[in-house]
């Protein structure tokens, strides 16, 4: 799944999405486009449980 990140801008935000991601799937696959400002996920979480992450980290996702 594709989610649309605005507030990513960096290589640091990046890596704190994969952090958030992988915290609650260790095993995800994520690719961040940081000039698309998009992230596409695979994982075996549902979008909510993955949003949920992305916004506690401090990066609101919606999907794209």
């Amino acid at each position: 799944m594709k989610f649309h990140v605005p507030d990513m801008s960096c290589g640091h935000c990046s890596a704190a999405i994969d952090k958030a991601v992988k915290a609650i799937d260790p095993t995800a696959r994520v690719d961040a486009d940081i000039k698309a400002k998009t992230v596409s996920v695979v994982s075996a979480q549902a979008a909510p449980a993955l949003q949920a992450a992305l916004n506690e980290a401090g990066y609101p996702a919606t999907l794209a």
